[in-house]
């Protein structure tokens, strides 16, 4: 408790080469990121996921393009 939690930040993101360590964010954000990531991981094996995958990505890019103005 004396470090209120900076000690554990500190193990994961100092982890050396040869311990993956998949780190992502707190709450809603999270866990949207953390299904993603296994998605991406069960999808190098299995072609019709990453093609689900890939379309997804598109969707967000078209998504965020579609509501900017681009110089």
């Amino acid at each position: 408790r004396a470090l209120n939690g900076l000690d554990s930040l500190l193990s994961i993101v100092q982890m050396p080469g040869g311990v993956p360590v998949g780190t992502l964010a707190i709450g809603d954000a999270g866990a949207k990121n953390a299904a993603l990531l296994a998605i991406r991981i069960l999808a190098l094996t299995r072609p019709a996921l990453m093609e689900q995958l890939e379309a997804f990505h598109q969707n967000q890019t078209d998504t965020v393009l579609s509501d900017r103005e681009l110089p």
